[in-house]
């Protein structure tokens, strides 16, 4: 049955040439269908033909029915996190590199957006992170992760220790550049680069990885999504915790940062033919044979 998306929000953000251009087709085919749209005033500037409405980005959650973003995976993880609070679903288009989320090309735009609109699209939802860093009973900054939750060294720093607790359960003290802490979604960014697990979007789990561990032994692990956890810096100069590296603060040592499953996901419409294992197939070349 055809979804009764009546009102689309357009988000746009690219150093793209090509942005205007995709915006413009984008805008056709919505008005071919009737439909109204609404751009927050950075993608505004992008467009040529100005008639259209635009309001704050944050006002776009309350008054639309479907998102689609241009752009890469960044803008959409950003997105995410704002649609999610009111279960507005996201479609994206890439004009980004690899594209793990905005998986509609460009130059299918038309073909890919009509068969959204007409309620030809398979729904996936996506977990989200909440996390928080606290000193003492001082929250330091609270924000909502698509991709990940990272406590790190700063640029001018050595290792720094951490404590790990799950769901009150000491599990390790650590030696390490730092820990990820990622969703399904964020085990194919930085969580991957650092080794650890690809998590299957079906799966109700977070993937705890260490950067650059001084214990070998020290390897990445993961847990049911419904759990606690704690890492409590213990020693370290310059360390830092940031959420998908939106929101971000300065740790000393006794600071907590807490990091557990967001109440809400976000939603994501895929057009015909998408197939989780196929995408990763292309965006890391399994395909590929060495001669």
């Amino acid at each position: 049955m055809p979804a009764a998306f009546k009102t689309v929000a357009i988000v746009g953000k690219s150093d793209a040439a090509s942005l205007p251009d995709v915006l413009d087709q984008l805008a056709a085919v919505l008005r071919r269908r009737g439909l109204k749209f609404l751009t927050d005033p950075a993608t505004a500037k992008a467009f040529r033909n100005g008639a259209h409405e635009t309001v704050e980005m944050e006002e776009l959650p309350d008054r639309v029915d479907l998102t689609i973003v241009v752009g890469g995976d960044g803008t959409l993880l950003s997105c995410a996190r704002l649609m999610a609070q009111r279960g507005v679903p996201l479609v994206g288009i890439n004009l980004g590199r690899l594209g793990f989320l905005t998986d509609v090309p460009a130059k299918d735009l038309a073909e890919g957006i009509d068969a959204v609109l007409d309620g030809n699209y398979s729904a996936e939802e996506r977990m989200l992170l909440s996390g928080s860093a606290r000193r003492g009973k001082k929250t330091l900054v609270s924000a909502i992760a698509m991709n990940d939750v990272v406590v790190s060294r700063g640029a001018m720093g050595s290792m720094i220790e951490f404590a790990v607790t799950v769901d009150g359960e000491f599990i390790y003290s650590l030696r390490a550049d730092g820990l990820i802490v990622a969703s399904p979604t964020g085990s194919t960014a930085y969580a991957l680069s650092a080794g650890g697990p690809i998590l299957h979007p079906a799966l109700s789990a977070i993937a705890l990885v260490p950067i650059s561990p001084h214990t070998l032994s020290n390897r990445p692990v993961a847990i049911r999504s419904a759990s606690m956890i704690e890492i409590t810096l213990v020693r370290g100069v310059d360390a830092r915790a940031n959420f998908d590296v939106q929101a971000h603060c300065e740790l000393e040592p006794g600071d907590m940062v807490c990091v557990t499953a967001a109440p809400k996901p976000a939603t994501l419409l895929h057009p015909p033919g998408y197939r989780y294992f196929s995408m990763l197939r292309e965006k890391l070349r399994w395909n590929e044979r060495t001669t």
